[in-house]
C-alpha cells in the first residue's frame, strides 16, 4: 500500500514586534509628524508627510504606533535603525541610563533658564534621556499657552543635542516632553564647551535650586488638584513667585 502524498499544510507567520512601518507602509488616515530638525509639523495624512520627506530625500518613519494619531518622524531610516540597534546593545551592557529631568516655571528668570539648559545640554551630550517639565499653579493655569511656549523654546534651544520623542503633553498642572540624544557626531553644543560637557555631575550635590533629577523622583500632582502652599514648597515654586 503506497504512502499518501504529504500535504503542504498551513504556513504559520510570526508577528514581528520589531517591525517598523515607513513610507508607503504607513496606512492610517492621519499621523502626527515631527520634521527633520525635530520640529512639530502637526497632524496630516501620510501622503502629505511623504511629500515633505521626499523633498528632504528622507524617509517617513513611524516612531510611536500606539499614539492617537500615530507619531511619525522624517529622518534617514538607515541611521535610525543603526541608532536603535546601538542603543539596544548599550542598554544590554549597562542596564540603560536613567532619565534625567529639568523643571521649569512659566515666569523663570533668563539667567536661571540658561543655567537649567546648560545642565540639560550636558546630560543629553553624555547620552542620557531627558524629561522637560513645565510646572504651573494658581493663575499660571489660566495662561497655559505661556507654559507651552516656554517649553517649546527649551526644546528648540536644546535641538543641537536632543530631539523630542513625542509632542508636548499636558497632565493637570504639568506640561512635559521627553528628549533623546542625537547621534554623537551630530551634536552641536550651545551652552557648554566640549570639555565642560564631558564633566559628569553628581545628582546629589547641594545646590538649593537643583531641578535635574531621576525620573522616579518626579513630583506627582495632588489628586484634588490643589496648589501646594505648604512649607515644603520646592525651589522651582519659590523661583516662580519672585
Amino acid at each position: 500500500m503506497g504512502r499518501k502524498p504529504r500535504g503542504r499544510g498551513k504556513r504559520r507567520f510570526k508577528h514581528n514586534r520589531n517591525f517598523i512601518r515607513k513610507n508607503q507602509r504607513i496606512r492610517v488616515p492621519e499621523i502626527r509628524v515631527i520634521g527633520p530638525a525635530g520640529e512639530m509639523l502637526g497632524v496630516m495624512s501620510p501622503e502629505e508627510a511623504l511629500v515633505i520627506a521626499k523633498k528632504h530625500s528622507l524617509d517617513l518613519v513611524e516612531v510611536a504606533p500606539t499614539a492617537r494619531p500615530p507619531v511619525c518622524r522624517i529622518l534617514e531610516f538607515g541611521k535610525y535603525k543603526y541608532e536603535l540597534s546601538k542603543n539596544k546593545k548599550n542598554k544590554g551592557k549597562s542596564g540603560g541610563k536613567r532619565i534625567k529631568e529639568a523643571k521649569f516655571r512659566p515666569r523663570i528668570e533668563q539667567h536661571d533658564y540658561e543655567t537649567k539648559l546648560r545642565r540639560s545640554e550636558k546630560f543629553l551630550h553624555q547620552g542620557f534621556k531627558l524629561k522637560l517639565t513645565m510646572m504651573m499653579r494658581g493663575r499660571e493655569l489660566e495662561h497655559v499657552d505661556i507654559g507651552f511656549e516656554r517649553l517649546r523654546q527649551a526644546v528648540k534651544d536644546l535641538s543641537g543635542v536632543g530631539r523630542p520623542d513625542d509632542e508636548l503633553k499636558r497632565s493637570g498642572r504639568f506640561i512635559a516632553v521627553n528628549l533623546s540624544p542625537v547621534p554623537k557626531n551630530q551634536r552641536i553644543l550651545k551652552f557648554n564647551t566640549d570639555s565642560e560637557a564631558e564633566i559628569e555631575e553628581d545628582d546629589d550635590h547641594d545646590e538649593e535650586d537643583e531641578d535635574l533629577e531621576e525620573d522616579e523622583d518626579i513630583e506627582e500632582e495632588d489628586s484634588d488638584g490643589a496648589e501646594e502652599d505648604s512649607g515644603d514648597e520646592t525651589a522651582d515654586e519659590r523661583e516662580g513667585d519672585t
